[in-house]
């Protein structure tokens, strides 16, 4: 279980479980829908299925590459700690039991769970032919709140699209930021990234202007639903932990990408969640 952990590194869950917890939450603060903690059990084991299922693949998928490169051949299929065979039984058995799983919460997410699976599987392989595959990862994580949102209601609705389209943002930014890495290592294998193709400054660019329109979009749902105090404080240190990730990282020094990547955006994610739900907590209490 421990190396099954590491393959699809059980840790950077923390990116987008809260945003799953904000769609479900938004849908129970903004319809007539109650509290289900079933739905909630759901919720958890569809994102965890999708996310290994997803990693498991792009650690198969990529083995050939990552066996070349000296930052990621200690990875576990590489390394000869899991097998590819083994690896790719493991996705197959997760994108089963996301299925399975979603047969139980309602046939809306039933019938787009391939549709999911098609998008955080299909990011792997974007790398080989366009730059935007950053885009793509964004896309498979910001199914998150929006996924969560069809979970409780089984309706679509622009409120938690907001929200998607602000991880579609923030994480494609800060994996532009995660691959300056490895600029140029994609070159010379012809593979595809925003610093391998624009280079790490103009990389750097994008990653903030990004950044920018997702801040924008945590700021849209205060214009359509009611939304107090707790949730500006989200709003700030959001805001804050990108800039200081941006502080972290420059051209010439890459030194600090690590805690730039995963603890800076850790934090963010959780932080903000947690005020999102203490703000419909007191809201509706």
């Amino acid at each position: 279980m421990k190396k099954y952990l590491s393959l699809v590194l059980f840790a950077h869950s923390i990116f987008a479980m809260p945003f799953a917890f904000i769609g479900f939450f938004l849908a129970l603060s903004t319809t007539e829908h109650t509290f289900s903690a079933m739905n909630l059990v759901y919720m958890v084991l569809c994102m965890v299925f999708a996310r290994n299922a997803a990693m498991a693949f792009n650690r198969y998928l990529d083995r050939h590459f990552d066996i070349k490169n000296p930052r990621t051949a200690v990875r576990d299929i590489p390394a000869g700690r899991i097998s590819a065979r083994s690896a790719f039984w493991f996705t197959l058995s997760n994108c089963v039991l996301f299925i399975f799983t979603t047969w139980f919460i309602n046939p809306v997410c039933f019938y787009l769970s391939p549709v999911a699976l098609a998008v955080v599987l299909g990011y792997s392989y974007t790398k080989r032919f366009t730059p935007l595959c950053h885009l793509v990862l964004g896309v498979g994580l910001g199914l998150a709140p929006l996924g969560s949102y069809l979970l409780v209601t089984g309706e679509f609705h622009f409120l938690p699209v907001l929200f998607s389209m602000a991880v579609v943002c923030w994480v494609s930014g800060f994996d532009i930021i995660y691959s300056l890495q490895d600029d140029e290592f994609d070159k010379q294998e012809n593979l595809y990234s925003i610093p391998a193709w624009l280079g790490r400054h103009k990389a750097l660019t994008v990653s903030s202007i990004l950044h920018v329109f997702s801040v924008i979009f945590v700021v849209l749902p205060f214009f359509f639903t009611p939304l107090g105090w707790f949730y500006a404080l989200g709003i700030v240190v959001f805001i804050a932990l990108l800039i200081y990730q941006h502080s972290l990282v420059k051209p010439d020094d890459l030194s600090k990408v690590t805690l730039a990547f995963g603890t800076t955006n850790g934090i963010a994610s959780v932080v903000f969640a947690v005020c999102f739900l203490l703000d419909v907590y007191f809201r509706n209490s």
